[in-house]
């Protein structure tokens, strides 16, 4: 096909694995630690990726169990890493939760990196700061656009609340 991009083509050329490189655990742990040499991985999402290359799920779960005994393959600093990322972009506890449930990764990893990560309120009142600039709103109407923003972002509510100046008085 005259005009056709470089990797449709070699797509349709690749080559199924061979059976026996299917199950060879060498292979496995090149192939796992290329990968990981590009950034963490969870272990459900890093043996999910070799089994779609085609390699054999038994021999993938032993060579990720010898892995995460190396501490090459850490769920725990995987999840600290990408609190820590998507924090410094500006998102919110939530979403970032939300994205790591997502990942695979365990809720108790979820909770233990949200815990560690940073003040969440001092956050969102930053990110609010960046987007709105350092005026608090003024009329309801700029309070909900600003919060609107914020609970995209995945921030809480006490959380959005501190950061645009709602705080209500409870009599």
């Amino acid at each position: 096909m005259p005009g056709c991009c470089r990797s449709a083509r070699r797509a349709a050329v690749a080559k199924p694995p061979r059976p026996e490189a299917s199950a060879d655990a060498h292979g496995i742990r090149a192939a796992a630690v290329a990968l990981l040499a590009r950034r963490d991985y969870f272990g459900t999402e890093l043996a999910a990726k070799l089994q779609a290359r085609g390699f054999a799920a038994d021999t993938t779960a032993a060579v990720l169990a010898t892995l995460t005994a190396e501490r090459l393959l850490d769920d725990a600093r995987c999840a600290e890493r990408f609190v820590a990322y998507r924090a410094e972009r500006g998102q919110g506890p939530l979403r970032i939760g939300r994205d790591l449930r997502a990942h695979g990764a365990a809720d108790a990893l979820i909770e233990a990196a949200l815990a560690g990560g940073p003040d969440w309120r001092a956050l969102a009142a930053r990110v609010r700061r960046r987007k709105f600039g350092a005026t608090l709103p003024s009329g309801w109407a700029e309070r909900a656009r600003q919060a609107r923003f914020l609970q995209y972002r995945g921030f809480s509510a006490d959380d959005i609340r501190a950061a645009t100046g709602a705080e209500f008085e409870l009599d």
